[in-house]
């Protein structure tokens, strides 16, 4: 699929709607990993993760011919996995479980690996303790770099809220941070 690789991702979708189904390996090559990182750390359970995935890519798949050509398909595609995240948490309320990996590159020191694993552990367990509305802002707009734009078309939120949670976010982040 190295000829797609480089066309934007509307006319890759133009594409699988009007001549080959097969290029929606394409799409998903593009977004498994940013949507992987943006689900789990919403839920923070690598099970329930994939699962969110495959259904995402399900869903994104059977209504692409809805999928509005004027507007970024990232967005729609995130908005797609916001849905089916949101509904695996309201479907389950347990208590969720942070599980906790460490890959060592082999250029990477132990103690600098296992700095940055309590690092990312710290900020997982804050971001944890955050309600949804906050956790899945700072998400997109620190982990997956999204614009505040791009996030008030994924939430369905006006863009002024977008800053304004954000900002609220922020400063929860930092209280439950220094609380530990």
């Amino acid at each position: 699929m190295e000829i797609y690789k480089n066309l934007k991702d509307e006319e890759v979708v133009r594409l699988v709607c009007e001549k080959n189904k097969e290029i929606y390996t394409e799409i998903i090559r593009r977004y498994q990993d940013k949507l992987r990182r943006y689900i789990f750390n919403l839920i923070q359970d690598d099970n329930k993760t994939e699962d969110i995935l495959q259904e995402t890519f399900i869903k994104a798949y059977i209504n692409l011919r809805g999928f509005n050509r004027s507007k970024k398909f990232s967005s729609w595609i995130y908005r797609i996995a916001h849905n089916e995240t949101i509904n695996m948490i309201k479907k389950d309320k347990k208590q969720i479980s942070l599980e906790n990996n460490l890959d060592f590159d082999s250029g990477i020191d132990i103690e600098e690996g296992l700095i940055k694993k309590e690092l990312r552990l710290k900020t997982h367990r804050c971001l944890k303790q955050m309600p949804v509305d906050y956790r899945e802002v700072i998400t997109l707009y620190y982990l997956e770099e999204k614009s505040y734009e791009e996030i008030s078309d994924i939430l369905r939120v006006p863009v002024a809220t977008i800053g304004t949670r954000i900002r609220r976010a922020k400063i929860l982040m930092k209280k439950i941070c220094q609380k530990k």
